[in-house]
């Protein structure tokens, strides 16, 4: 029997959750051309239902084209395969980065899907008022889980709850803590950058320290400091955390591994101001590939973006509940 989505705890009339579910489920194909519903009365008996809420429901939803009635037969979905999907991305900021995993998303998707973009900054009380307000609205709900610090992280985790799990997506980052299945495509930031420094021990060699400048106020994962510490420690090097650049002072035999781009552009200003070479007595690693830092020559670690985005399209439109791990590299060049 088919199954609807309702929640007792949401304060939509039951009629429109219905609607909702019904809708949902033959935008997803869950539901296909000419398949029969459920009766009214299956449907009341069910989910405890008075007949006038399903009434009321198939009603609108025959108004509405999405299914039609065959007298002394019952209901009968209508239509389903030339409907766009509505997904909604949530993502914690709005950069060059994440733009790049928005057009590719939307270059794979094509015309087979309309794309909503909200902004939840970090803040897990917006993210549920996000929720609260589009919850029933999409068929999927793609979602950059980044919250700091555990007790914004808590809150997330309950707006989270709210969506059914065959319509989430996570993106960029996994929640081991969720419990449910739903499609994942993320970086695994520790491993990730531990793995990407070790690839380059032929050119750390050279120096007897690492600096990494992370801002703690710049909402960056921690799982990359403990990265680059898992790096150090097994390379046997001094390792070191600087808040920014600004007020860092360079010392030959330094690798420095900067995140924010302010502070790349400060450090490489400061050694070209010094005696020191860049690339030989001053290492420069910088977070994540733009074409500037191509052109500029500067080493980096950096996830593939537009893999990312592609990647989550194609498995969305296939209806795949999987976990996958987004590629993660070092881009060798000239200042490390």
């Amino acid at each position: 029997m088919y199954q609807l989505k309702l929640n007792p705890s949401d304060k939509t009339p039951k009629y429109k959750q219905i609607i909702q579910s019904v809708i949902s489920d033959i935008e997803r194909n869950v539901l296909k051309k000419n398949e029969q519903l459920p009766s009214i009365s299956e449907l009341s008996e069910e989910y405890y239902l008075a007949r006038d809420t399903v009434e009321k429901a198939y009603r609108e939803l025959k108004e509405r084209g999405f299914i039609t009635s065959v007298q002394g037969k019952g209901y009968y979905v209508n239509s389903g395969e030339s409907r766009k999907m509505r997904i909604l991305l949530i993502f914690n900021k709005l950069s060059s980065y994440k733009k790049i995993i928005y057009y590719a998303f939307l270059k794979v998707l094509g015309d087979k899907a309309s794309v909503d973009l909200q902004i939840h900054h970090y803040n897990a009380r917006l993210f549920d008022e996000i929720i609260d307000k589009n919850l029933g609205k999409y068929n999927y709900y793609v979602v950059m889980p980044h919250f700091f610090p555990d007790s914004e992280k808590a809150i997330a985790m309950k707006a989270l709850e709210k969506i059914p799990s065959d319509e989430l997506v996570l993106l960029d980052k996994d929640l081991p803590e969720y419990k449910h299945e739903c499609l994942t495509v993320y970086q695994d930031f520790e491993r990730d950058v531990a793995e990407a420094l070790e690839s380059a021990n032929d050119l750390f060699a050279k120096y007897h320290r690492v600096v990494l400048v992370f801002p703690s106020d710049g909402n960056y994962p921690v799982d990359i400091v403990r990265g680059v510490r898992y790096f150090c420690v097994n390379a046997h090097k001094e390792f070191i955390i600087r808040e920014n650049a600004d007020e860092t002072f360079l010392i030959p035999q330094t690798a420095y591994v900067v995140v924010e781009e302010h502070d790349l552009a400060e450090l490489v200003k400061k050694v070209r101001q010094s005696s020191y070479t860049l690339g030989t007595e001053i290492g420069v690693v910088s977070f994540n590939e733009t074409t500037l830092k191509e052109l500029l020559g500067i080493t980096v670690v950096t996830t593939d973006f537009e893999t990312m985005g592609r990647t989550a399209a194609a498995l969305l439109l296939d209806n795949k509940k999987i976990k996958i791990k987004n590629p993660f590299y070092m881009i060798r060049r000239e200042t490390l």
